[in-house]
């Protein structure tokens, strides 16, 4: 029986009316598991693997690496009763993947490369899959609360090369020459959304800077037994995060948001974490985070950057958001104006830590410190929030403890 591979409208969010093929994984005359990756989509939102329907033989791919696909659309067909060819004896051999403890747990192919990646066993990662099966998913959470792997303090992680998905002409002239490359359909996204920005709101920018002496000195004396008991390190990110959501109480127009003549209120706390990958800057969300505690924190951070490494972030993962915070500071700026990304009325811009001169107490020393930018909508939020709205962050950054008793 001939199985049709179906893209459904909605499958990548609802604004999301076409796709790219990245990359096929699978080729014609090739078998597959139910569940197993068949195809690399991008978006304007995302990259994403694409996952068989049934197990079979791959009989016909209705489109090419580099084409783009309208939704909905059949994209290719499975037969559930071929049996595909053996092959060569000189050809590549596939490693095997890792046997299940029990006859009712399936590891699907995905979830066996990453527990070899990991060094983990079927027996460490509990399965939530349909069918008792172990997906690769499973194991990432594994690793995140394990910290087999430890995820990145910084929110910025190294990204793999992205395929080329449409031709790249190169024009020689002696000895100048020139590139030309399509833009990728996230790179488009990323482009639009920042003259959105600039074009649709009344944009504005106040800086402050922040004494990080006192958070450093925090980690440093709890950072042990934090790691022990939750597996993951005590990061600089949480700690905004915290602060953030404390200001945000306090000033609910950088919260909210404005749909026509009205202005929204959100009552909730979905803070967007904007992390750099090899195709551009990805924003996934926090949801609710303000019921999440550090550990929580830092834990959703590294399994968003594993995602971003390995190109499996979710359209749900970077829909919505209600405030965003980003860091220059990682690639070292000390000092920027960031773009809000709409429609939310307010963006927090953490730069690089630098020991420089203050004065305290009438003398002169040296402290750690980090420059900070709100940009707003000046639309919604006057000067006068959007000063105290940083001011606010930088005296619960200054003085942690705060964050833990709301005060």
């Amino acid at each position: 029986m001939t199985v049709e591979v179906q893209l459904k409208k909605g499958d990548f969010g609802d604004s999301v009316s076409e796709v790219v093929v990245v990359e096929w994984l699978k080729q014609v005359g090739q078998s597959i598991q139910a569940d197993a990756d068949l195809v690399e989509l991008e978006s304007d939102k995302a990259t994403t693997k694409w996952p068989a329907p049934k197990s079979g033989v791959v009989t016909k791919l209705l489109f090419n690496a580099g084409d783009t696909i309208p939704l909905p659309s059949v994209i290719a067909l499975i037969d559930e009763t071929a049996v595909a060819a053996a092959p060569a004896a000189d050809g590549p051999v596939a490693s095997a993947a890792p046997k299940a403890m029990a006859s009712d747990v399936r590891i699907m192919p995905a979830a066996a490369a990453a527990l070899a990646e990991n060094g983990l066993k079927p027996s460490q990662v509990t399965a939530t899959g349909p069918g008792g099966r172990l997906l690769k998913e499973d194991v990432q959470r594994q690793v995140a609360a394990s910290a087999m792997v430890a995820p990145p303090t910084a929110i910025a992680v190294p990204a793999r090369t992205a395929p080329v998905i449409d031709s790249v002409r190169t024009i020689v002239t002696g000895e100048r020459s020139e590139k030309r490359q399509m833009m990728s359909p996230i790179r488009k996204r990323i482009a639009s959304r920042l003259v959105e920005a600039q074009s649709t709101a009344a944009l504005l920018t106040t800086f402050n800077e922040v004494d990080m002496t006192a958070i450093m000195d925090l980690r440093k004396q709890h950072q042990d037994a934090f790691t022990l008991r939750y597996g993951i390190k005590l990061g600089f990110m949480s700690f905004f995060v915290k602060a953030s959501i404390d200001a945000l109480q306090t000033f609910p127009a950088i919260n909210a948001e404005i749909q026509g003549t009205e202005i929204v209120y959100h009552n909730y706390f979905d803070i967007g974490i904007a992390i750099g990958g090899g195709k551009g800057l990805v924003v996934p969300v926090l949801r609710n985070a303000e019921r999440m505690g550090f550990a929580q924190i830092e834990q959703a951070i590294g399994v968003f950057a594993n995602k971003v490494k390995e190109n499996t972030l979710s359209p749900q993962e970077l829909t919505g958001g209600t405030f965003t915070i980003t860091n220059g500071g990682v690639y070292g700026s000390l000092l920027s104006t960031p773009i809000v990304n709409p429609p939310q009325s307010g963006v927090l811009g953490m730069h690089a830590i630098q020991d420089r001169p203050v004065a305290r107490d009438g003398q002169v020393v040296i402290r750690p410190m980090m420059y900070l930018a709100l940009t707003y909508d000046h639309r919604i939020v006057d000067g006068r929030e959007a000063v105290s709205f940083l001011k606010r962050i930088k005296d619960c950054l200054e003085n942690p403890v705060r964050l833990l008793l709301d005060v």
